[in-house]
């Protein structure tokens, strides 16, 4: 009987929300009736995020000595990092990075509410600028040096229980946001001016890609959304199969140099579809099972996309595939969700339980593995990897526990750790020499 009566207001639930307005007149500001029924559902938890409940045991990998050495690429310079990992591919690679022994950034900014929350978005960096976001929904433009610009919320007093979880993109002379209640604006840089807003009224749950003056996004009902960065109006949307479970984590999204957009949905779907009309060239599912509840908690790294190659690592297996014929170059079982980072021929990933693997890009054959937890006190080991970076021929990697991991991006070996402070989900970036952390308490901490 129970199952029967979630059905019942989980159909519901799904045809209440079909019927939104993709439009700004949805009563955000007014406060309408429709709007405060949706905001009761969301916060009696019909429609909010659902953590995955069961995990399979860690997968477990050898340490491996390297038998050949490595060459990695001439660190590049970036002063920007404009969206989440870096550009539209996710593509990262080897980036220029003065070191980590000066703390020259260290300010809280924003509110932490929803301490419970496990997903968190990294900043932007412009050139003289720094956007962040916090829990609650606000946007703030910070100089260099963590003085506030201005700071920007565009949500009622009905939204003020609701755990928001934004997703930030800088374009031209504009901030795009989209969050996990269903909004999307736009935001003037330099005076924090709204310039539109929509209501899609459905949970976004990707992270924002914008091409060619479009901006891109998936729902939490796998639709994949195109609409114009100038006023907002939708263009196009592409449905694909949904899932029963609504995840917690960002859907994969990318979209290559032609203007090809790959993605994963939450049913474990690796979709390829036009940026221009949302045609969908191939779909093919890449979970590892048959049974229904291993796709409803299906979770996945963001895609990245080098070349002709698509690669990517789930809760299983890290997977290569060809992006023209969809089929796959190779897979490695090994449990992570954190972004590969790719140089050259090296393919670098740490695993949820701490080993720092390097993979020949070609064959998908471990070059090295390294263990780096065994740097941490034992009773320290118990975390996860939530993030990782390559700088200067390093690996910097967090931990959930609050730890920086340096370790040689050219053997693997762990050289130095420290205690950053408290727990940190977001993903360190680099720009202009420098290492910046976000961690769960809204402490920005800048390293040089």
């Amino acid at each position: 009987m129970k199952n029967n009566k979630f059905l019942l207001i989980y159909f519901g639930l799904i045809i209440f929300l079909s019927g939104c307005s993709f439009d700004s007149k949805t009563g955000i500001w007014s406060g309408s009736e429709k709007e405060k029924k949706r905001i009761t559902r969301l916060e009696e938890g019909r429609i909010k995020n659902t953590e995955k409940i069961y995990s399979s045991e860690d997968i477990i990998v050898d340490e491996i000595v390297s038998e050949k050495n490595i060459n990695l690429s001439k660190p590049k310079k970036n002063n920007i990092w404009k969206t989440s990992n870096f550009n539209e591919q996710n593509f990262i690679g080897h980036l220029y990075l003065t070191g980590v022994n000066k703390t020259f950034l260290k300010k809280k900014i924003g509110k932490n509410k929803f301490s419970l929350s496990n997903v968190m978005s990294s900043p932007i960096i412009g050139e003289d600028f720094i956007i962040m976001t916090d829990n609650m929904g606000t946007i703030f433009n910070i100089s260099k040096n963590g003085k506030i610009n201005w700071k920007k919320n565009i949500y009622k007093k009905i939204y003020k229980k609701i755990y928001k979880n934004l997703s930030i993109s800088l374009y031209k002379d504009s901030i795009f946001v989209a969050d996990n209640i269903g909004f999307i604006y736009s935001i003037e840089i330099n005076s924090g001016k709204i310039l539109w807003l929509k209501n899609h009224g459905i949970p976004l749950k990707s992270k924002i890609k914008i091409f060619d003056d479009k901006v891109f996004l998936v729902n939490s009902d796998n639709r994949i959304i195109c609409l114009d960065t100038k006023k907002g109006t939708q263009i196009w949307d592409a449905r694909t199969v949904s899932s029963f479970i609504k995840t917690q984590n960002f859907l994969a999204l990318a979209i290559s140099k032609d203007g090809e957009i790959i993605t994963i949905n939450s049913s474990g779907d690796l979709i390829k579809l036009s940026s221009i009309n949302g045609q969908i060239y191939w779909s093919l599912n890449i979970t590892p099972s048959l049974f229904a509840h291993d796709k409803d908690f299906f979770e996945s790294s963001d895609i990245v996309i080098d070349g002709d190659d698509i690669i990517f690592s789930t809760t299983t297996s890290i997977f290569s595939y060809n992006i023209n014929t969809r089929f796959m170059n190779w897979k490695f079982d090994i449990n992570s969700i954190n972004t590969p980072i790719i140089d050259g021929k090296n393919v670098f990933l740490v695993s949820k339980n701490g080993f720092f693997i390097n993979i020949d890009k070609d064959s998908g054959k471990i070059i090295w593995s390294t263990n780096i937890f065994k740097i941490l006190k034992e009773r320290k080991r118990d975390t996860n990897v939530t993030g990782f970076i390559l700088g200067s021929n390093k690996i910097y990697s967090i931990t959930y526990n609050g730890f920086l991991i340096t370790s040689s991006a050219i053997d693997g070996k762990t050289e130095t750790y420290n205690k950053i402070g408290d727990s940190i989900i977001a993903d360190p970036i680099i720009s202009d020499g420098s290492l910046y952390i976000l961690t769960k308490n809204q402490k920005l901490i800048g390293f040089n």
